[in-house]
């Protein structure tokens, strides 16, 4: 049997296997940066909690400013593949500037942050118009199936990334490491540039163009609960990991290669968790799938704040929680990511997704932002016993909704009626 027939059938079509394999690619240069960002801030620069605190603030502050006129400003463009590539090659760019600044002994924290900054800008422009790609590719029925390959990808990522960035930090220092996040986006713009599926037409200019989707969002209940339960995670769990590789290295003990070791074979669960969550969403349904990765998200991490005592108990607990942790957040991305691109109508998908985005997403900088605070403040333990419990308290937005009990994929809705 030829290696072809072996793959499943998404990726024996060459648009979705092209688009599939710079997404593969650049997910584990995302990890790579994971790793290699924050530790130049903490290895090169001696950044402390509240450092680390800004530093994070940086990377996720466009989330909350621009989703959502970045949303409207793709609704109405013809050509958001250009744009993606547009956008892979400026965070290349960007992440450049930090090993020539590094070898010059020019580096800065300002000018971390500033990169952060822009990188997260154009991290936003791409995610706006990648899932209006997604859907120009794969019919409704497989949605699933192709979230479970892309969200595979990001477990692999997970599973190399943070051992390849930690064994690159330690070989060619911090600054050096993200060489390779920059050449990944470059291999992400390639890959990109050589598919051309049919993208809808650009939305008409109208009255509430600019606030049609965050309008979507708020007045439909199934959204709705996801927006309230996925902020209230990110929020939380920003403030998690905005200390955990301070608390890793500084209170732990850990070196950048063990830390790295630790977040690759935690994310071995996430790998079978995206392998899994196709037979989990036709067993249960895609609203209690989505509840079942919300908690198996969520709940494992108690047992980082409870890490203590003798080295192979430490990293044990820290295994532990980072595989049931990743394998609960494949389940639960791939149900939410399926559950949105079946519901959203074609015309207003950027601009929805810009406002759950915004509405999303906006939560992270905050909760990077009260991490380094209460950091500081309280000390690295007892946030993070705090950012963990409240994230485990985020399921409760979704029990009472129709979202927890929605059994099929939803029919899309039809395009809204202007206000």
């Amino acid at each position: 049997m030829a290696i072809a027939d072996r793959l499943p059938a998404l990726l024996r079509e060459r648009p979705f296997r092209r688009y599939w394999t710079g997404q593969t690619v650049s997910f584990v240069g995302d990890q790579i940066s994971l790793m290699a960002l924050p530790l130049a801030a903490v290895l090169v620069l001696g950044a402390d909690a509240a450092e680390m605190g800004w530093l994070k603030t940086a990377e996720l502050l466009p989330a909350l400013l621009l989703n959502l006129p970045l949303g409207a400003w793709v609704d109405r463009q013809a050509r958001r593949r250009r744009a993606m590539i547009a956008a892979d090659l400026g965070r290349a760019a960007l992440l450049l500037t930090l090993p020539v600044a590094y070898l010059l002994d020019a580096l800065t924290l300002a000018q971390l942050y500033a990169v952060a900054f822009g990188v997260g800008a154009l991290t936003v422009l791409f995610e706006v118009c990648n899932t209006t790609l997604f859907v120009a590719m794969v019919p409704t029925e497989s949605y699933v199936r192709a979230n479970s390959l892309v969200n595979g990808s990001r477990s692999m990522a997970w599973l190399a990334g943070p051992g390849i960035g930690g064994v690159l930090v330690q070989v060619l220092t911090a600054p050096f490491a993200l060489l390779a996040d920059a050449l990944t986006y470059l291999v992400s713009a390639g890959y990109l540039a050589r598919i051309s599926p049919v993208e809808p037409p650009p939305a008409p200019v109208e009255k509430g163009h600019l606030v049609q989707g965050l309008r979507w969002v708020v007045r439909n209940p199934s959204m709705r609960a996801l927006f309230a339960a996925s902020g209230t995670v990110q929020f939380f769990n920003y403030m998690f990991h905005t200390l955990f590789v301070l608390y890793a290295t500084a209170e732990l003990g850990l070196s950048a290669g063990v830390l790295g070791a630790v977040l690759a074979a935690g994310a071995v669960g996430g790998l079978l968790g995206a392998a899994w969550s196709g037979a989990i969403v036709a067993r249960i349904g895609i609203g209690p799938s989505l509840v079942a990765g919300f908690v198996g998200f969520t709940l494992p991490l108690v047992l980082i704040p409870l890490a203590a005592g003798p080295l192979p108990l430490v990293l044990g607990l820290l295994f532990v929680a980072e595989f049931l942790s990743c394998a609960g957040v494949m389940t639960a991305d791939i149900a939410a990511g399926s559950f949105q691109m079946a519901l959203i109508p074609d015309a207003i998908r950027a601009r929805v997704m810009g406002a759950f985005r915004t509405l999303n997403h906006g939560f992270r900088p905050l909760g990077a932002l009260a991490g380094g605070l209460l950091g500081t403040t309280l000390g690295l333990r007892p946030t993070l016993w705090l950012a963990t419990a409240g994230a485990v308290l985020a399921v409760l937005w979704l029990l009472p909704s129709p979202l927890a009990r929605l059994r099929d994929l939803p029919e899309r809705e039809p395009v809204p009626a202007r206000a």
